[in-house]
């Protein structure tokens, strides 16, 4: 059993925040357990990290689906033993639907990836760090700063992700008797594949669609380390990273 240092878990690892982050960990020391739907993305993210295994470990795992959850932890306690940092960053929306449209299977898609996966995840992880020694950890909840204030028409996401403010404040609290520290990460528009229209124009609290900027994805990546490094007896409870001119702060 290889014990390399510290061992995070990131889900959604194989693009985006979830990449970056991981890159940037493994900078930092961590060994990286690599989780995501897609294999080849996530053993492209191990390449570009340049370290072998036990350092990277790639599990390809859906997170809607509570056996593939329990696999990837099956497999980071077999190869490491334990777990110091979980990142709960796997998300996805309905972009665009106007609520009237939903359908329940889009609404349920969306509950069970970001929070039902987040919360399997998050218990995973608690109970692995609850039971190890020395005992403790930490988990970080990616809420996205719509967990604050919504855009127009994007309903499930912002529902979920309200929730996990929630599901962070809960672990914050159940898990202080065990060592074990939860925060948030609240991003507004990091310059990643999946907002690339974002750049081009997205609808405005006004009705009007108008382009917002953005910022690189490594200074949010430069959050996720700070706040992963701290010792266990600190923590950033809730972290705002996002563009300074993007319509956050009184878009409605």
């Amino acid at each position: 059993m290889a014990t390399p240092g510290k061992i995070a878990v990131i889900t959604g690892a194989g693009s985006g925040i979830g990449r970056a982050s991981a890159l940037a960990l493994l900078q930092a020391g961590f060994a990286v357990v690599l989780a995501g739907r897609r294999r080849a993305m996530l053993e492209e993210t191990a390449a570009l990290g340049k370290t072998p295994p036990p350092q990277t470990l790639v599990v390809p795992t859906d997170v809607s689906d509570p056996a593939a959850i329990a696999s990837l932890f099956g497999a980071v306690k077999q190869t490491y033993g334990r777990i110091d940092l979980l990142f709960n960053n796997a998300g996805i929306s309905t972009r665009g639907i106007p609520f009237e449209d939903l359908t329940y299977e889009q609404w349920s898609n969306v509950v069970a990836v970001n929070l039902t996966g987040s919360f399997l995840c998050a218990q995973h992880a608690f109970r692995m760090m609850k039971e190890q020694q020395p005992q403790g950890g930490r988990i970080i909840n990616n809420g996205s700063v719509s967990a604050h204030v919504p855009r127009r028409h994007s309903t499930p996401y912002v529902a979920t992700k309200h929730a996990l403010t929630g599901l962070t404040r809960s672990l914050s609290l159940d898990g202080r008797d065990y060592n074990i520290a939860c925060g948030q990460i609240d991003i507004g528009n990091a310059a990643t594949t999946r907002n690339e229209d974002t750049a081009r124009g997205r609808l405005q609290a006004t009705g009007r669609v108008e382009a917002e900027p953005r910022i690189d994805v490594e200074h949010v990546a430069r959050g996720v380390v700070y706040m992963a490094t701290l010792p266990l007896e600190a923590n950033v409870q809730f972290m705002t990273v996002m563009a300074t001119k993007m319509p956050y702060i009184g878009r409605g």
